[in-house]
């Protein structure tokens, strides 16, 4: 782990942070005086110890695989004692063949995605919640495709799914903490040119990343669940 200094900073916790959007988020908020700490998967060198060899004294790398329950429970353990303003799950995945159905789609590869995608983020904001006060916020990387109303095309349908599911499962957390003050926020991004995006995308990450950044830090001091595109409008259920 690569320690951060003393710093009085916000401090902000982004879960899945090793490349694409969560690295590029961790870089936004350290230009904006965050510290960060950031989550890896791999156990090898990922951009984002990148980062943390430009900033050392605003940069934490801890490791952590979302879908592993004994590494959640790992990480709270090492946390303890520490507080967030923000804890951010952005860590996610797509099948294979965004193009297969849900008749098409093996047993168990949809079994992946809706581990990674909708159980895990819960996982891990029951397991780090107390980490972050009552007026800080928690937030989990959605997407525009989660919306019910929104989908009149079809298509992607494993990853939709699995992001409808975690929008409902928010909900439901969002439902047990009622009577905590607390800000909440399923961020829908867009569809921006990442490794998970693909090169067609219409949106870079140099576009975004100010406006999603914007979005999370507008919302803070704001108690409730909300579920806004990266612009801070509401997105249907």
């Amino acid at each position: 782990m690569i320690h951060s200094g003393s710093s009085k900073a916000p401090t902000i916790l982004i879960i899945g942070a090793s490349q694409g959007l969560g690295r590029a988020m961790a870089a936004e908020c350290v230009k904006r005086g965050w510290d960060v700490v950031g989550t890896v998967r791999e156990t090898t060198r990922t951009e984002l110890h990148d980062l943390a060899e430009e900033h050392p004294a605003h940069v934490e790398i801890e490791h952590l695989d979302v879908t592993a329950p004994e590494q959640i429970a790992a990480l709270r353990d090492r946390l303890s004692g520490r507080r967030f303003d923000i804890l951010f799950v952005n860590a996610g995945t797509a099948n294979k063949n965004e193009g297969d159905t849900i008749a098409d789609v093996s047993t168990e590869e949809f079994v992946h995605v809706m581990v990674t995608n909708a159980l895990s983020p819960l996982r891990v904001i029951e397991a780090l919640q107390h980490l972050v006060p009552t007026d800080g916020l928690i937030g989990v990387m959605s997407s525009g495709q989660g919306s019910i109303a929104g989908n009149e095309k079809g298509g992607h349908e494993i990853y939709r799914g699995s992001k409808s599911a975690l929008n409902q499962y928010m909900r439901s957390y969002a439902a047990r903490q009622s009577a905590v003050p607390r800000a909440l926020l399923l961020l829908a991004p867009g569809w921006i040119r990442t490794a998970l995006g693909g090169p067609n995308a219409p949106f870079s990450m140099e576009e975004t990343i100010p406006d999603i950044v914007n979005t999370l830090l507008s919302k803070r001091g704001k108690p409730g669940l909300e579920y806004l595109d990266r612009m801070g409008r509401t997105v249907p259920w």
